[in-house]
């Protein structure tokens, strides 16, 4: 409904829920941007029940959507500042809108860095936002895979190693990965490494969400519940998290 659509606002980052009848209901980072309006996208993985049942939706087809949800990235404290954007497989979808954000005000940012990699070439997402962003002249874009395959000509190499060749510089800079937990795990190793400090860096956290609002417990890690005061952290927010 225009109305609705109107009066829906979301930033990079937060997430929603979308509920099929008969199915059940999951959690989904929002993978569009706020300043293109219109619409709103939700990258989905098939992995699961409601995972399966959204794949096998068609146009028309009624889905409940609650959303949004948790917390944002940052954005109005990273004005001015150098953004790097370290990305894995489908952990790209909250990279995806954070980058289109960073984009439509891409005045406000210092320079910008995005490596995207994924096991095989099949396993990268969203083929036709990679060739924009490869042509942008204001956009350091590297796509990478982990190992060599016969119809790729680009770069190979685990996604924390090309970040470590690419060497941003720390200075005046915020990095956030968003990929695989192992990733993650690696890639925030290698930032460390290059001198990001801990208040720099920051990441999502996936864990089982059922109520979306903090009530039920599921997605708790300690005093912090992922699902209100997530999913976007900073790396010192973690490191207090038990």
């Amino acid at each position: 409904e225009p109305s609705l659509m109107e009066a829906f606002t979301f930033l990079p980052g937060q997430i929603g829920q979308l509920s099929i009848m008969g199915a059940g209901e999951s959690t989904f980072a929002l993978s569009s941007a706020p300043s293109r309006r219109g619409s709103f996208d939700f990258s989905v993985m098939k992995t699961g029940v409601v995972t399966s049942a959204i794949h096998e939706l068609r146009a028309g087809d009624p889905v409940a959507v609650r959303a949004p949800l948790g917390c944002a990235f940052p954005t109005d404290d990273w004005r001015g500042k150098n953004i790097v954007l370290v990305g894995g497989g489908i952990g790209m979808a909250p990279l995806r809108s954070l980058l289109f954000y960073l984009l439509d005000n891409r005045g406000d940012y210092g320079d910008l860095t995005l490596v995207y990699g994924a096991r095989t070439p099949d396993d990268l997402c969203y083929a036709d936002n990679r060739c924009d962003w490869e042509e942008r002249p204001d956009l350091d874009f590297t796509a990478t895979i982990d190992t060599v395959c016969s119809t790729w000509d680009g770069c190979v190499g685990l996604v924390p190693s090309v970040v470590e060749e690419k060497a941003p510089p720390p200075d005046n800079s915020v990095a956030v990965t968003c990929g695989p937990p192992i990733m993650i795990r690696y890639a925030l190793e290698s930032l460390e490494k290059m001198g990001f400090r801990e208040e720099q860096v920051y990441t999502t956290l996936e864990r089982r969400m059922k109520c979306g609002i903090g009530l039920c417990g599921r997605c708790n890690l300690g005093p912090r519940y992922v699902c209100t005061d997530g999913p976007v952290f900073s790396l010192s927010e973690l490191r207090a998290l038990p």
